[in-house]
């Protein structure tokens, strides 16, 4: 009993300092949007360089366990250069409502097209990490018009899952979802890195903070749906249609994989090898450039800021 009720005590701890820590570092502006007949709202920071002279836009696409929180250290890096940098939370994560609808990458590209369109914004340059890179993809394939230039970090959907991960129904999903920890939501965010740091529980704190809302059983609905749309809806045959200037920026020390607890520790050695995934994307995406990170595992942006600065910094001017 005694166990418990400390489990009980550190756990609420954890939760209250999690609660503390996911303020966002600009203000939040919303767009809405009607969604298969449904009113629904898209948060998003808009970030203006100092001066009145904007150079370019660069939107920020956020992966799946997270949300626009994380470019905290890369929006002032972005301004202080001359940038606009827009930073939406696709609906489904983050300040956006989390509404059960159709979830597809087509949808999530037509929603930030709308978002930069209220803006008056006709042209950016497009980072995308993780999820938030297969989106990016296909942000550029629908709409090469709008992407000035396409940046992927880390992004999944290298590699088609569906081929080598063994199917789970959305109700198993749900259900994985319903189970979700503070614990087991750090348990996965340490993958993503060679080391784990302090500093980076605030990210666990961030997407923790989803636990806590009236509408958990919605989340974990969105949250299987979307698992699902990554499972089901691979980017990585159409590569080669991509027809904007392209930068890879791989942590070479990533290993992830969507559904990597279903895989045998055999399959495990074989998929999420970014080394190689990055170097066959250079080859299909015409005219790519390709810049691995030592040492650097999932979140380039996070573990090394400075390195991953460096990595784009030329190439977005």
């Amino acid at each position: 009993m005694y166990k418990f009720i400390v489990f009980f005590a550190v756990t609420f701890l954890l939760l209250k300092e999690a609660a503390s820590q996911v303020q966002y570092p600009y203000p939040l502006k919303y767009v809405n949007l009607v969604i298969e007949s449904r009113q629904v709202q898209m948060a998003y920071m808009d970030v203006r360089p100092p001066d009145s002279t904007t150079k370019k836009t660069v939107l920020l696409l956020h992966g799946k366990n997270f949300n626009g929180y994380y470019w905290k250290g890369v929006i002032p890096l972005l301004t202080a250069a001359g940038y606009r940098v827009i930073i939406p939370d696709q609906v489904g994560w983050g300040k956006s409502d989390r509404s059960n609808l159709h979830y597809s990458f087509h949808l999530l590209a037509n929603n930030t097209k709308l978002l930069l369109q209220s803006e008056g914004v006709n042209k950016v340059v497009v980072l995308g990490h993780s999820m938030g890179g297969m989106l990016a993809i296909r942000f550029a394939l629908m709409f090469p018009q709008l992407t000035e230039k396409l940046i992927l970090e880390n992004p999944i959907g290298l590699e088609d899952y569906k081929t080598f991960v063994p199917y789970q129904t959305i109700d198993s999903l749900i259900k994985k979802e319903q189970s979700a920890t503070y614990e087991s939501y750090k348990k996965y965010q340490q993958s993503y890195y060679p080391i784990w740091q302090p500093q980076y529980e605030q990210y666990v704190a961030a997407q923790t903070a989803d636990l806590r809302r009236a509408d958990i059983d919605s989340i974990a609905y969105v949250n299987a749906i979307t698992y699902q749309m990554i499972y089901e809806q691979p980017v990585c045959y159409e590569l080669d249609r991509i027809s904007v200037p392209t930068l890879l920026v791989i942590g070479q020390a990533d290993r992830t994989v969507v559904g990597k607890d279903k895989l045998s520790d055999t399959d495990k050695k074989i998929y999420g090898n970014y080394p190689l995934l990055g170097k066959l994307a250079r080859q299909k995406i015409k005219g790519s450039v390709l810049k691995p990170l030592d040492a650097v595992g999932h979140i380039p942006h996070i573990q090394d800021l400075d390195l991953f600065w460096a990595a784009i910094t030329d190439w977005i001017k």
